[in-house]
């Protein structure tokens, strides 16, 4: 533990010098031990993680059934670590049963470490998702041409509508995996966020809904799950942005989004922060020109066994 301990601290140190936004490297979660020999004496370690998703989890929308994580400790070392724990990892799964192909091979890393990258894509990972952030203030003024409104139970059928319309154009170029189960399952969490009173918008032309944001907000302090992955503070988090096919290109997504920063910032909120997939060829245009860059990148491989 003594070395685990050591590898925090100098990672935590290094993560600073890649991103002053990055919050310090937590201590490992619990799991199976892997450790990886250097060249120069030195040693690494990461703790890997097994889980498997009930069948109507909601997590099954943008997550494989099965899933095997891992969490770096490298301490100040770079890419050739990386490559070393993975490789190491690679080894340890030919130990498993990794024949289900609904299952993944998963790491959060900085993604600002170009070192790492490189050893990512060597072993077949693919940059999935990126967890982004936005700290500047919103705009104080904004031209609209559209309607805005919180989302009440009332609005559950065009709320839904499009949530599944976001779900099915993601399965095309990212995580999320369009399932049988998808519209009984967001037909009750979205329900289940009206009825809470949570922080969703309509985006309304001619009084019909053409676009949705359905947000929350979340707290970074210690012990909870976003101080791993955020500063400390109050932040807004967007999880689902939908715009209807036929209004996509006409400034509906900018008009919504200048709104829920504004709202969000009257919250409370340090910032804002939401997953975009990078091979989506809207999401990775529209997220950095609303103030948006890359914090962590989700590196991916499906199934499992195609790990290099």
């Amino acid at each position: 533990m003594s070395m685990a301990r050591g590898l925090v601290t100098t990672q935590s140190a290094r993560f600073a010098s890649l991103d002053p936004l990055l919050p310090p490297a937590a201590e490992p979660p619990e799991g199976d031990v892997l450790s990886a020999a250097l060249p120069d004496g030195g040693r690494v370690a990461g703790m890997l993680s097994h889980q498997v998703n009930p069948q109507h989890s909601i997590t099954r929308l943008w997550s494989a059934t099965e899933v095997w994580e891992l969490v770096p400790l490298l301490g100040s070392a770079g890419g050739a670590a990386m490559d070393a724990l993975l490789r190491a990892w690679r080894h340890r799964m030919d130990a498993l049963d990794t024949s289900n192909p609904d299952s993944s091979c998963v790491v959060h890393w900085p993604s600002r470490d170009a070192e790492a990258t490189r050893a990512f894509l060597d072993h077949g990972m693919v940059p999935l998702s990126v967890l982004s952030v936005r700290t500047a203030p919103p705009p104080t003024r904004t031209d609209r041409t559209l309607t805005i409104r919180r989302a009440t139970p009332a609005d559950l059928e065009p709320v839904v509508e499009l949530a599944l319309e976001e779900l099915r154009y993601s399965s095309f170029v990212g995580s999320t995996v369009t399932r049988r189960e998808a519209p009984a399952l967001k037909r009750r969490t979205m329900g289940e966020r009206l009825t809470q009173g949570g922080p969703v918008w309509l985006a309304e032309r001619d009084g019909i809904p053409v676009a949705l944001a359905e947000c929350a907000i979340v707290t970074s302090e210690p012990g909870t799950a976003a101080s791993v992955r955020l500063p400390y503070g109050r932040w807004g988090y967007v999880n689902c942005v939908s715009v209807l096919p036929g209004a996509r290109g006409t400034g509906v997504g900018q008009q919504l989004m200048a709104h829920v920063h504004q709202e969000l910032h009257r919250m409370g909120t340090v910032g804002t922060y939401l997953y975009y997939n990078p091979p989506n060829p809207l999401s990775s245009v529209f997220w950095p020109r609303q103030g948006y860059r890359p914090l962590w990148t989700v590196w991916e491989v499906r199934p499992a066994d195609a790990l290099r």
